[in-house]
């Protein structure tokens, strides 16, 4: 049987690939009302079966923030399934790759996307480029150190409005940290509509200077009085400036009738732990993988971000599905140029985007067999040029 894939346009069509999305998945909840109109408009895939609609895949116009802070144009991939009667028939080869080939001819640098499943994408040329790690914050033992310096006024806001200031404040404040993305309006809408009250939403910084904003929730209302732990998740926490993240942990500290903070999405090299007396009051509750990240043209994204200043390394690459990708790119601290050289290593285009970011290092990978070394000493070299001084995050799931 062959699989068609083509753009889907109309509602009818764009509401079955909703329904084709969740019934691949199982376990998610209720799709909230309206929201299949959701989508940026021609870029909803779906792939047909004898006319029937079986798989879709979408992505959104964004960007990406690489090391050294410039922002790269980028495709943000979602809502990609196949229905479970027509697995294994070559329905999501056909998708991803019609998408990567429609992302390169939009002129997208890179794309990333966060997976269901660990053992899929690689083969597609994705990388995992950055994890994100879960903090407990035990109420009791939380004492911020006297040294942690001051911050600014954090106020509450309705979440009606909040909804409508949390994406100006991202958009206009400086969000610049290595994996961040955009988050448009989509993402958003998709936000609001499926949050459930009790919701609190709180922003840092002057009214029409604010650098910062978190929302969170309280878990098992029906019993708060009587819990024995009485938990908060904070869902959302964006910190551009040091004043913003200590602004709004210490305004977390001071909710009343809480014996535990989580915080579910966070930087695995985030400071929290610093902040404290006791340092054991943050728990890591888990640390998962965040971004994975296929660069969709090498030559644009390897030029677009900063290396360190160490000697230069001949990069082969491999990219099965993205030919032009494939070559040798000689790397330097001051440009990055294709050559027609040996190699000092060879890897394949997901490997490279494993790397690209710094959320992994070359000497990983190598341990791994998935790096080639045909000079000794080139990983050690790779990674002193692609050595970042943090970890990537993006902190937001789509």
């Amino acid at each position: 049987m062959s699989v068609h894939v083509a753009t889907l346009h109309t509602d009818e069509d764009l509401h079955a690939a909703s329904a084709v999305f969740r019934a691949a998945m199982v376990g998610l909840p209720p799709s909230p009302p309206d929201s299949d109109h959701l989508s940026e408009p021609g870029r909803t895939l779906g792939a047909r079966i004898d006319g029937q609609l079986v798989g879709t895949a979408e992505s959104y116009t964004s960007w990406l923030v690489v090391p050294g802070g410039t922002r790269v144009p980028h495709a943000a991939v979602t809502h990609v399934g196949v229905l479970p009667t027509h697995t294994r028939r070559g329905v999501l080869t056909s998708l991803l790759r019609t998408q990567l080939h429609d992302i390169a001819d939009r002129g997208e640098v890179v794309a990333t996307l966060r997976a269901s499943e660990g053992s899929i994408y690689e083969r597609f040329g994705y990388g995992v480029a950055s994890s994100f790690a879960t903090f407990d914050i035990r109420r009791s033992r939380a004492r911020l150190r006297d040294t942690v310096p001051g911050s600014g006024p954090v106020r509450f806001v309705e979440p009606g409005q909040a909804w409508k200031l949390f994406p100006q404040i991202y958009a206009t404040a400086d969000v610049s940290w290595t994996g961040a993305i955009a988050r448009p309006e989509y993402w958003w809408t998709r936000r609001e509509l499926g949050a459930t009250p009790p919701l609190y939403t709180v922003t840092h910084g002057p009214a029409g200077a604010e650098d910062g904003f978190a929302r969170y929730h309280p878990v098992d209302t029906a019993s708060w009085f009587t819990s024995p732990e009485r938990v908060i998740v904070v869902d959302d926490l964006v910190a551009t400036t040091p004043q913003a993240y200590i602004g709004l942990i210490r305004h977390l500290l001071t909710v009343d009738l809480v014996d535990k903070m989580t915080i579910a999405f966070a930087p695995v090299d985030a400071p929290l732990r610093h902040l404290f007396a006791d340092e054991r009051a943050v728990q890591v509750a888990a640390v998962r993988d965040e971004t994975w990240l296929r660069l969709v043209d090498v030559a644009a994204a390897l030029a677009r971000r900063i290396y360190r200043d160490a000697p230069p390394v001949i990069i082969e690459v491999d990219d099965a599905i993205l030919s032009a990708n494939t070559g040798r790119y000689r790397v330097a601290a001051d440009a990055v140029t294709r050559v027609d050289d040996a190699p000092d290593v060879s890897v394949d285009v997901a490997t490279l985007g494993a790397v690209y970011l710094g959320g992994s290092t070359w000497a990983q990978l190598a341990l791994a067999g998935r790096v080639v070394e045909h000079r000794p000493g080139s990983v050690d070299a790779a990674d002193a040029l692609f050595a970042t001084p943090t970890q990537p995050f993006s902190g937001t799931f789509f």
